[in-house]
């Protein structure tokens, strides 16, 4: 296999090479590392890369190989995850100087299980301190920027995660998504990502495991491998109460009802991503969806998710950060300061509106199989966009920037449904542009069914970074 092979193949390829023997784990392995030293300096998508580590964990791939044992669906693959999540053997920083180093006690489950299907952890990617935002930025890294354009960002909080797969280093990542984190820098990187029903991929590293509204989901380059990973990392477990017991996916009739909303109570879209998602819809049409308008306002639950953010980084911080506040970002020491300021009776109120958010969705869902929506109001905002600030799209004041820029994706870590994000064209300055299907509960099958359905159609196709 050659660096040109490497950059091109998907995952799926590249385990099925490994197993037939016709490449070995260590070869890919390496041919990652090299992609990532030669486009580093300009990606910033790692904070920490184990060579060592993946080298091992390919050796082992190939000495079971030799010994004519079985190996897993993802052989020899190479995968980044988020330094959100834990990976044994590695420090979890969380994205900040404060917590730079700290080793993780274990794998989180995911981790566990793409390790069991022979993926190669190559390392740890950017994420601003504990996601608390869509920018990925920190003092411990600096910038992590849009590889198509970089005056803008890569989005966040999985924004290294998407860089990383965007940008060749790896065919897949591994990200987590708190209010979007997912699928915003999937969206701006133009790759896929997947935000699976709440609990499907279990994620026991939660703080709150029991009001928990963060989720632990794949980003990859195509759709198969999305559907790979996916399947992978899925399952039940009794370390998360969401994931002790399973629901099965609803089923569907062949003529698939879609919900449409290009504003989901957000004042602005930028023209090209109106373009490219209307035209998106008409292709549903085209393949004999039954398309029709919903409206909803989502925008107007964005207090509830910032109260929720706000005070959950303050109860896991607050003294560091009083203690030390010159190591953290401004824009997080001003979070953790608004959620101390919040009372009891505003997070006791946040969690009885996410209760009428979910009743909301769900009452649109028994009318419709799926709701789609852009997943960005703008395809990126630029790379010194103030997080703490209104925001501008098309010239006009949106507001807070999760009601304004992604108002689409928080409301979905709320409620549990399942979302995705596909890439689905270009603006003129050459950023992607995202489309989100949600769907019911444990349809994530359908969801990918029908992304794939799209996607032949939409013939959208990933560029290379110039880096």
């Amino acid at each position: 296999m050659t660096d040109d092979e490497y950059v091109t193949l998907t995952a799926a390829e590249i385990a099925g090479e490994v197993a037939a023997g016709r490449v070995s784990a260590r070869a890919v392995t390496d041919l990652a590392l090299t992609r990532i030293e030669a486009t580093e300096p300009e990606a910033n998508a790692f904070i920490l890369v184990d060579a060592d580590g993946a080298r091992a964990a390919a050796g082992e791939v190939d000495r079971r190989l030799a010994a004519g044992e079985p190996v897993g669906p993802l052989a020899g693959v190479p995968v980044s995850v988020k330094d959100l999540t834990h990976v044994a053997g590695m420090p979890t920083s969380f994205g900040s100087k404060a917590y730079a180093g700290t080793p993780a006690p274990a794998d989180a489950i995911p981790v566990a299980r793409l390790r069991a299907a022979d993926a190669v952890i190559v390392g740890k990617t950017t994420t601003p301190e504990f996601g608390h935002k869509a920018i990925t930025q920190s003092p411990l890294f600096g910038r992590t920027l849009n590889p198509f354009n970089r005056d803008y960002t890569s989005g966040g909080s999985s924004g290294g995660a998407g860089v990383s797969v965007a940008a060749r280093q790896v065919p897949i990542a591994l990200g987590t998504d708190g209010g979007g984190s997912v699928r915003i820098p999937a969206s701006v990187c133009g790759i896929y990502g997947l935000k699976a029903t709440l609990g499907r991929i279990p994620h026991s590293q939660a703080p709150d495991l029991f009001a928990n509204n963060s989720y632990i989901g794949p980003m990859t380059r195509t759709l198969d491998d999305l559907r790979l990973m996916y399947s992978v990392m899925a399952g039940e477990t009794p370390h998360d109460p969401w994931s002790k017991a399973l629901g099965t996916a609803p089923a569907h009739d062949d003529f698939v009802r879609v919900g449409f909303a290009l504003k989901v109570g957000n004042p602005a879209v930028e023209p090209d991503v109106a373009a490219s998602v209307e035209a998106a819809a008409r292709a549903l049409v085209d393949l004999g969806a039954d398309v029709r308008p919903i409206d909803v306002d989502f925008a107007g639950y964005e207090p509830q998710l910032r109260t929720i953010l706000e005070t959950m980084l303050a109860s896991r911080t607050a003294d560091r950060v009083r203690s030390t506040p010159e190591l953290f970002d401004p824009t997080f020491v001003k979070t953790v300061e608004n959620g101390l300021a919040r009372s009891g009776a505003e997070v006791q109120t946040a969690a009885t509106v996410r209760s009428d958010l979910y009743r909301l969705v769900e009452r649109h869902l028994g009318e419709v199989d799926y709701i789609v929506t852009p997943t960005l109001a703008a395809a990126s905002v630029p790379a010194d966009t103030d997080t703490h600030a209104d925001i501008v799209i098309d010239g006009v004041d949106c507001g807070r920037i999760r009601a304004g820029w992604y108002p689409y994706t928080f409301p979905f870590n709320l409620t549990g449904h399942p979302a995705l994000t596909m890439p689905c064209g270009w603006t003129g300055d050459g950023l992607p542009i995202g489309l989100q299907i949600v769907g019911r509960w444990y349809d994530e099958d359908g969801i990918l069914d029908l992304a794939g359905k799209l996607a032949a159609v939409l013939g959208f196709e990933l560029k290379m970074p110039s880096f």
